[in-house]
């Protein structure tokens, strides 16, 4: 434990690492809905969609997670001529801290993977797409700007998704490069012959791509090692590491004992993307110094995140300190965050089809009319969060003798109590940007406002929610509580 308490300490550096990201880049499509009955037409359910999103996939997927890891990304692809490819296109020129290299080769079909989701379920995916080799000039436009984008970068992706981005030619001009310059090279592996990654400081395949590259069998501990070992005889790649879902990782070197990582995860709600999360993480804590232990110790902590939310997710570098520090944040189980973890968490509630309510206040000395109203808060929806007040505007609405304790002890009284999912603290004099960023479903304040008077409920009522007045306890509040305090001083 000591081990990854020291790790959380050095995240920081992460914010240091320049990694270049080459491989299949595609768009990960998702279809959310309700499965409600069975269709007449065939054994088959019909999903009533209620909501669709599209995020980066494939390389787009490892590039998304290095963003979150606070690294920053030369990303190197290619796509083709058509919405998809500038939906992508689109996507990666919103987002900071990334050189973009997006080579477009006209007639091209950029991949599409489109997931049908009921619940936290899916049930189908459905792929457009071609598999083909690139032009050579593509080729040599793509190994040009990588060997350019190597020169400041601490380590190399490789996302092979077998599509034709990364074919044996170009993959071998690629590791070439990399050797030349001294830069690591990760490897999310596909396909039989592994010889074509020769090179490679690291390979990441899980159990079935394993096997399917050895035709051992990788069903046991022993099993896993001697498929590793093999491909450890019979290429040049330096290490592997086996993701083994539930039971964790194993990694493999030419000179170490094995090493294992235990799985992170207490519940798992979707793999998709995981293996890019690893890829990812590792890359990154090799571009900021970490040794390839640490580095495994990091991916592994970032993957057991990432399989608690649902959709091709991310894992941010706030979430993994909390994780390394024995703190799981997936799905809110640690409550205190920030806006833009409150943003994941309802996210992830909404594709559950949980409505999510909000109240605020200072919540300075917790009374019973405070734990009314946060009763009544949580009665009204499935997910409570609460918009706490920081000290600096604490101090300007009440005074300069309050608050009487700090935002953090507020913060963990309220994270304590059972209705309570989630507190986002707001340094501004009224919630209502907050309540902007999250959108909630459902806005709770004290029966002492009217509903046109609290704050934010326009936003709340033009998106079809609802205003609930809450009722008040009455004798109670802080105020008075510290004068009763003061007069028996």
């Amino acid at each position: 434990m000591s081990q990854l308490i020291d790790l959380a300490a050095r995240l920081e550096a992460l914010r240091s690492a320049r990694v270049t990201a080459v491989g299949d880049v595609m768009m990960d499509r998702f279809v959310y809905g309700m499965v409600e009955r069975i269709s007449p037409e065939g054994p088959i359910p019909v999903l009533r969609i209620q909501r669709e999103t599209t995020v980066l996939g494939g390389a787009g997927n490892v590039l998304r997670n290095l963003l979150a890891l606070g690294a920053d990304c030369c990303f190197v692809s290619v796509v083709g001529d058509d919405a998809t490819g500038h939906g992508i296109t689109g996507l990666i020129a919103g987002e900071e801290r990334v050189e973009p290299h997006l080579l477009v080769e006209a007639g091209r079909q950029t991949t599409v993977k489109t997931r049908f989701v009921a619940g936290s379920q899916q049930l189908l995916r459905a792929d457009q797409e071609e598999i083909s080799p690139l032009r050579p000039a593509t080729i040599a436009d793509l190994l040009q700007r990588t060997e350019e984008a190597l020169t400041d970068s601490g380590a190399l992706t490789l996302s092979d998704y077998g599509k034709g981005v990364l074919c044996p030619e170009t993959l071998r001009a690629l590791l070439t490069l990399a050797q030349r310059k001294g830069v690591p090279v990760i490897v999310d592996p596909k396909g039989r012959d592994w010889t074509r990654y020769n090179g490679a400081t690291l390979v990441t395949p899980n159990k079935a791509e394993l096997a399917e590259a050895t035709g051992l069998a990788t069903n046991s501990e022993a099993a896993i090692l001697a498929a590793a070992r093999h491909i450890l005889a019979t290429t040049s790649i330096e290490a592997i590491l086996v993701t083994r879902s539930q039971e964790g990782m194993t990694l493999v070197t030419r000179d170490a004992a094995p090493f294992h990582v235990s799985a992170t995860a207490r519940e798992v709600f979707d793999v998709s993307g995981a293996g890019d999360t690893v890829v990812a993480g590792l890359a990154a804590a090799l571009a900021a110094g970490f040794s390839l232990q640490d580095a495994c110790l990091l991916a592994n902590a970032a993957a057991g995140i990432v399989v608690g939310k649902i959709g091709t997710a991310v894992c941010r570098l706030e979430e993994l300190a909390s994780a390394l520090q024995g703190s799981d944040l997936a799905l809110g189980e640690q409550k205190i965050v920030s806006r833009r973890q409150a943003l994941d968490l309802i996210g992830a509630w909404r594709r559950q089809g949980l409505k999510v309510g909000f109240t605020n206040g200072c919540f300075d000395l917790i009374h019973p009319g405070h734990v009314s109203l946060l009763g009544q808060s949580k009665a009204a929806c499935d997910r409570l969060v609460v918009g706490l007040n920081t000290d600096a505007s604490v101090k300007r609405l009440k005074g300069d003798s309050r608050p009487i304790q700090s935002e953090m002890a507020r913060a963990i009284v309220l994270a304590s109590m059972a209705a309570v999912d989630a507190v986002v603290l707001f340094g501004e004099d009224t919630p209502y940007d907050l309540i902007a960023a999250l959108e909630p479903d459902v806005l709770v304040k004290g029966a002492d406002y009217t509903v046109e008077t609290v704050v934010g409920s326009d936003l709340v009522l033009k998106r079809g929610g609802k205003v609930v007045l809450a009722n008040l306890e009455a004798g109670f509040s802080t105020t008075n509580t510290v004068k009763k305090i003061t007069a028996q001083a």
